[in-house]
């Protein structure tokens, strides 16, 4: 899983160009791979010990939900616990929204 190597550059390829991540009110985070790259490149120096395990999947058609627990980032004591809600269209993650 190129999140937990921490290799920003094979994690975004997983993502369309402009992709839109947002919280869980529907407000945007970021959008497109460039505002990843430099987001997550960010956290992945920051975090040598970030760590995110998939509790459960669950796949319905374009949409899949995983649970998930994370520790490691920095700045952030304990394991955080995240529901990600990601669609998925030709292989490319395209939407995602984060519920914490």
């Amino acid at each position: 899983m190129a999140y937990n190597r921490r290799d920003v550059a094979a994690f975004v390829e997983n993502f369309s160009a402009d992709c839109l991540i947002e919280d869980g009110a529907g407000r945007e985070l970021m959008r497109g791979r460039e505002a990843m790259r430099e987001s997550y490149g960010k956290m992945f120096a920051a975090s040598p010990d970030l760590h995110c395990r998939v509790v459960s999947r669950i796949v319905l058609d374009e949409y899949v939900l995983d649970e998930e627990r994370v520790t490691g980032r920095a700045g952030i004591e304990g394991e955080g616990h995240v529901v990600a809600v990601y669609r998925v269209e030709e292989d490319q993650i395209t939407h995602v929204r984060f519920l914490r």
